[in-house]
Order: structure tokens, then sequence, then C-alpha cells
């Protein structure tokens, strides 16, 4: 099978799965609180067939293979019984809260399972990553997996002490011991301010160790923690987009999110064949296999529970918006009035969404995965 093809069904395959999962979170809070779901679609419209019928929803597959959707009977219309617009504000709020939810919970489960098979990243402990050739950190004899131990006689503890000393004696050279394996090595270097930002003054990735997760309660709370921190990052972006910290496009669209997958799917291939190379024999450790394509799993899932919480017209965040006032005040916002404004914001969503996925196409992002 070539990787084109190969790269398309795992597209299919992440995108789906990530849409579908929130999906079902719909779903199953709907069906618990006995809110009338006439259709529940694996892939979007056009209708390809009816797989079966459960409880009053056709269970539907339609022809592109992109996510799902659920159709709630009388989604907009508070006077038709049984449905969700006719449901106390509780029962909305659950329902509209319940897609995110399973897209963070999924994002726990992926970190989860990445940190039970890599460990517990040791931030004590600041090693070489990938070192670029010709550069400063070359000419030292830096190597990947190399200790930090003092730079100017100073103990280094962590990534930020490193980076701090070195922009701080840019043009100036600095001495550096570091330990691979059981040898101690000094050595000198001079970071360089002609070098561009991309290259790095030094021309190398700081890195950690990881040390072997102790229990998989322990991964899950690690995982927990991770997902809330790239859930707050994203809430970020906006904030750093506009204060200018976030220069490079993070925007990206189904072009990215493919190229994303290609990139992440040949190098986690990539890994494991090199690891299984080695020879069995060697007195080296065993390097660990990367795991970037269920990283990328983990962002566009959490992503998409984020996105779908911000408080838009049409976004279940906008709907909980429109839910809001009807808690506070017992009144209900008109419900035409709500369609209206939930419609305009499909087709800014819309527009925006083909705008986004125009310029990925034009200038797309450049995928980089660190090493």
């Amino acid at each position: 099978m070539s990787t084109n093809i190969l790269t398309g069904i795992i597209f299919v395959v992440v995108f789906g799965i990530v849409v579908l999962v929130h999906e079902i979170g719909h779903f199953a809070v709907g069906k618990f609180f006995k809110v009338k779901i006439e259709e529940f679609g694996i892939g979007l419209p056009p209708k390809m067939l009816t797989l079966f019928t459960w409880k009053e929803t056709d269970f539907t597959i339609n022809w592109l293979p992109l996510g799902g959707f659920n159709r709630f009977s009388g989604e907009g219309d508070p006077d038709i019984k049984g449905g969700l617009a006719n449901a106390s504000p509780g029962v909305r709020i659950a329902v509209l809260l319940a897609g995110s939810t399973m897209n963070f919970i999924l994002g726990i489960l992926v970190y989860t399972f990445i940190i039970s098979q890599i460990g517990f990243p040791d931030f004590s402990k600041v090693i070489v990553g990938e070192v670029t050739p010709d550069s400063p950190a070359a000419e030292a004899g830096f190597r990947e997996n190399d200790i930090f131990l003092e730079i100017n006689s100073e103990a280094i503890n962590s990534d930020a002490e490193l980076r701090a000393i070195i922009l701080e004696n840019v043009d100036e050279e600095i001495d550096f011991t570091l330990q691979r394996g059981e040898e101690i090595i000094e050595t000198s270097a001079t970071p360089l301010s002609s070098r561009s930002v991309e290259e790095g003054a030094m021309g190398f990735l700081p890195s950690y160790t990881y040390v072997e997760s102790p229990s998989i309660l322990s991964s899950f709370a690690y995982g927990t923690q991770i997902t809330f921190l790239h859930a707050r990052e994203i809430l970020l972006l906006p904030v750093k987009i506009i204060s200018g910290a976030q220069e490079e496009r993070v925007l990206g669209g189904l072009f990215s999110v493919a190229r994303a997958v290609r990139e992440t799917l040949g190098a986690d291939i990539e890994s494991r064949e090199e690891i299984a190379q080695l020879p069995a024999s060697s007195s080296e450790p065993t390097p660990l296999p990367t795991f970037y394509t269920w990283e990328l799993i983990a962002s566009l899932t959490i992503t998409l529970g984020v996105f779908n919480l911000l408080p838009f017209p049409a976004l279940d965040g906008g709907r909980i918006f429109f839910i809001i006032p009807e808690l506070i005040f017992r009144k209900r916002v008109p419900a035409n009035f709500e369609n209206l404004v939930h419609g305009i914001g499909m087709m800014l969503l819309l527009g925006f969404m083909l705008y986004i996925n125009v310029l990925d196409i034009v200038n797309p992002i450049d995928i980089i995965l660190p090493k």
C-alpha cells in the first residue's frame, strides 16, 4: 500500500474518530435525558444507507467520510415536545457540554497511553536533543543525550536556566560540563548573534530524559494535567496573536491536518524501523519510539473541544450563552431571534472555514516535528 493511500486512510480515521467522539457525547447525554434524536450519522450527508433504528433514532452511513452528526428533534423549536429546544435549561446545557467533554476525555486517555509508554519527563535533567551540523554546538562536540551538568561553573537544573545563560553570553565563549554515560566532558562554545532565530545561537535543541511511570493512575493524572495545559494554550492563542507574541500562522484547515498526518505517520514508522534495525547486542540503551500520530490525535480532539465551547453563535458555547439569561431571569430568549443569530453565525463560520482552507492550500503551514 502506498504512503499516500495509507495517509488518506489514517487521515479519515483520525479526523472521523475526533468528530465522532464529540457527537457520541451529545448522543449519550441526550438519550440519558430522553431527548428525541432522529438521526445519528456516521460521515456527512448525503445519506448512503440506514444501518438500523434504535429507540426512534436512525443510525446512518453517509457519503462524506468526515466525522458525523446528531439530528435532534426540535433543535430550534421549543414547541416540539421531547425535542432539544423543549428540554429544561439544565438538560440543554448538559447535552451541549457533553461533546467537548468527550473530546477532553479522549485527550486525557491518549496522553495517558503515551505517558504509560515513554514515562514522565524529568525536568531536573536537561539533555542535548537535535544538534545542527556545522553549528557552534556541533563544533564543541555536543551529542544527542548528553546531560548538562554545569555552564560557566553554574549547575543547570532546568531548560529556562540553560536558555537564560546562553542569551546572556551571546558572542562570548561559554564553558560547558556534560555527562555522556559515565564520562564527564569539558568543552566550550560561542553562541553567535549572526545565526537566525530558526537556527538558534548555539544550534541545538534542549530536551529532557524520561522516567518510567510508576502506575497507570500516575499516567492518568499527568495525562489530565497535560490535557488542560494544552486546552489553556489554545484559549490563549487569540491573545498571543493579537499581542504579536504568536507571529507564525497556526490556524490550518483540512489540508494541514492531512499533511500533519503524513508527517507524523512517516516519522513514527521511521522511528520504529530504526529501533528494529539496532543490533540486539548493543550496550547503548534502546531509544524510545515516537508517538507523533497519537500526539496529533490528542491535539485535534482538544482543539475541537475548546473551539466548540467558544461563545460564538452556532457553536455549542454560543448556544449555552443563550441559555444563561434563561437561568438568571427565568425568561427565555425568543426562539426566532436565537435561530437567526445562530444562522448568521453558521454562515460566518462556514465563510471563515472556507477562507482558512483556501489559505491552507495557497500558503500552507510548515509542519515541523520536534526531534
